[in-house]
């Protein structure tokens, strides 16, 4: 084999690639994390200081603020499809484990409303990713209601899409201003109303 013809792959690759991997994914959970917190709008300096990293490595894997903020969708419609069948397996009860998922998934819906503004000159990757949320959150989330329903605990009369809409109606009234408004409990007086 001459010299031009190396493997491009060696034993070190793989390792880079899932050192990379979850230096990616500590900085989507960091910026997750301050986007609660401060809005998707937080400066990127306080995201880099809570993932740990430099302000240059967040532009280099993430070159706007729009990438960065689609990148947290993604990882934050993944993170809660893939919370459902664990909080299931742990929780102590179905509706537990309902509360629990509402919780992340209420989070989630704080860096999906400052998406919209953010990316809001290219509606074909709104609606892409709008299409992603459905597509994996509505079965999670129908799941953990259908075992809700078998231990009963919740009522029949709703499905998980109707549940989600409703839950993103209530957190989209925590955008204004009105210190009175607490969009968590509102959430948490649903779930009672759904036993």
């Amino acid at each position: 084999m001459s010299a031009g013809d190396e493997p491009l792959v060696t034993a070190a690759s793989p390792v880079k690639r899932a050192d990379a991997r979850r230096n990616e994914k500590a900085l989507l959970d960091a910026a997750a994390s301050v986007f609660v917190t401060d809005g998707v709008d937080a400066p990127v300096r306080r995201i880099a200081t809570a993932a740990g990293v430099g302000m240059g490595t967040i532009y280099r894997h993430f070159p706007t603020r729009a990438d960065l903020i689609v990148a947290v969708y993604r990882h934050q419609v993944d993170a809660c499809a893939e919370a459902g069948p664990a909080l299931l397996a742990s929780a102590t009860s179905p509706f537990i484990a309902l509360g629990q998922w509402v919780d992340l998934f209420a989070d989630f819906l704080t860096t999906k409303h400052g998406l919209a503004a953010a990316i809001r000159n290219d509606p074909d990757t709104f609606s892409a990713l709008h299409g992603l949320f459905i597509d994996r959150l509505v079965p999670v989330l129908d799941d953990i209601l259908t075992a809700a329903r078998k231990a009963g605990e919740v009522t029949a009369d709703f499905t998980a899409y109707q549940l989600l809409r409703a839950i993103g109606d209530i957190s989209a009234g925590a955008e204004m201003v009105d210190a009175r408004y607490d969009a968590r409990l509102t959430i948490r007086l649903l779930l009672a109303g759904c036993r």
